[in-house]
């Protein structure tokens, strides 16, 4: 058996190889020397889901497929010139209130795939297969994210946090609060001089005389590895399945828009249905700020209100994401929200947020310093912003979509004002007015 505990390239096109050719488990791993339990879990680990149908049969996973009565009225209009039954064109089936997924139960064993399956090229569900080239591209970032980053969760950032600013800040070094609080810093100094130099502490090294008189190196930054149980029960999949079972729940997505690195950033919140965003500053970008504007959103909007608003949040990968319990549920423990995350490097998954940052760069452009404005400022943005009408909305506005769906006193909650149409400014001179002193 091989010493060597990663599967290589080749071995995992060996894998599907052998997949396609029906073999099991066990030969498999007689082939290429490893342990049958590595294959099943390399296999399971890696299956790609493809929404295909089969030759002249298009995509239909409907439980009812074969005793459907729609035809052509479930596409408003159907797009079709002559109409046909509707499981014939696959394209509006989860669209049909008589829609119930069908899983296939030869899935539920061993192989857990498609590859060798003797009926693929007959089949219209959903296909389950793995893919050499895939999997080798997931065990390649999973293994590239694991060996970077701090190793170190938002809970126990934010407990050494409370145990080392405050000392700090009276004038204390790191050498002497680790010395006189063993149990309670789980780390060696130098580590503690390297979270103080990216910042994950409240106290700055300007709080450490000695620290600011020398020279900092040169070197990469290091991003602050998130905590990845935070998303167990919360990734896309799950999220395309909550919507399956609450489709009348509206989406918000959330997103962080930069100007420098390092440098103050915006929380976005954007409503997607109305395309209506709201823009909040925050000079770090961690979990806790996020915390704390939503809390402020619920104690302003009101409790019924808030949970009309905010029942369904998809979010990025971003570690001011990493708080999901604080952002779901109040302070009294009551679920208010639910929050989902986007698949790593999937911009795509919440691209209505991602379009409308480009009105925010017509006036910010990237890589400009987005401290150099007041909070002030940013609101006025938005405001610019969301009286902008759209040809999408019907050439209304998304102020006017959203008062029509919430009311305008909603508005007033959010502090929300209209901009007539003539005075709208979509330019960094928007700002001039309010660029802070230096």
């Amino acid at each position: 058996m091989s010493k060597h505990k990663h599967l290589t390239l080749d071995e995992r096109y060996q894998i599907q190889r052998s997949l396609g050719e029906g073999l099991s488990f066990r030969a498999i791993a007689s082939l290429i020397g490893k342990d049958c339990t590595t294959i099943s879990k390399e296999i399971r680990a890696h299956i790609l889901f493809e929404a295909k149908g089969a030759p002249y049969r298009p995509f239909n996973d409907c439980l009812n497929r074969r005793r459907c009565s729609h035809f052509g009225d479930l596409c408003s209009p159907c797009s079709r010139k002559r109409k046909t039954k509707c499981s014939f064109c696959g394209k509006g089936c989860r669209n049909c209130p008589d829609y119930r997924k069908e899983d296939c139960l030869l899935l539920r064993n061993p192989p857990y795939v498609c590859n060798g399956c003797p009926n693929r090229n007959e089949c219209t569900l959903e296909k389950h297969l793995y893919d050499a080239k895939s999997a080798q591209q997931e065990y390649e970032q999973v293994r590239s994210e694991s060996r970077s980053g701090f190793n170190l969760t938002e809970q126990e950032r934010v407990q050494m946090d409370q145990v080392i600013s405050p000392l700090l800040r009276n004038g204390h070094s790191l050498h002497h609060i680790l010395l006189h609080h063993p149990g309670r810093i789980l780390c060696c100094e130098k580590t503690l001089y390297t979270y103080a130099d990216h910042g994950l502490f409240e106290a700055r090294n300007i709080d450490m005389p000695r620290k600011v008189r020398f020279r900092p190196r040169k070197k990469k930054s290091v991003p602050f590895k998130v905590d990845k149980t935070c998303r167990i029960g919360r990734t896309y999949d799950d999220f395309r399945t909550f919507r399956e079972a609450h489709p009348a729940l509206p989406v918000v997505q959330l997103d962080t828009v930069e100007g420098i690195k390092g440098g103050a950033v915006l929380l976005t919140i954007h409503f997607v249905l109305q395309k209506f965003q709201l823009a909040f500053f925050r000079t770090r970008n961690d979990a806790a700020s996020v915390t704390q504007i939503f809390q402020e959103l619920s104690d302003r909007l009101g409790p019924q209100r808030y949970r009309q608003l905010f029942p369904l949040l998809l979010a990025d990968n971003g570690s001011e994401f990493s708080d999901p319990r604080a952002l779901e549920f109040a302070q009294n423990g009551t679920r208010r929200s639910r929050l989902f995350y986007c698949n790593p490097a999937s911009p795509n998954e919440k691209g209505s947020c991602e379009v409308n940052h480009e009105f925010i760069r017509r006036i910010i452009p990237k890589g400009r310093d987005i401290g150099l404005f007041s909070e002030e400022g940013i609101r006025v943005m938005m405001d610019h912003i969301n009286s902008y009408s759209r040809p999408e909305l019907g050439d209304k506005s998304p102020y006017e979509m959203f008062a029509f769906y919430f009311g305008r006193q909603t508005l007033d909650r959010l502090q929300v004002q209209k901009i007539p149409p003539n005075e709208i400014v979509l330019t960094p001179k928007l700002l001039e007015p309010y660029r802070l002193p230096r």
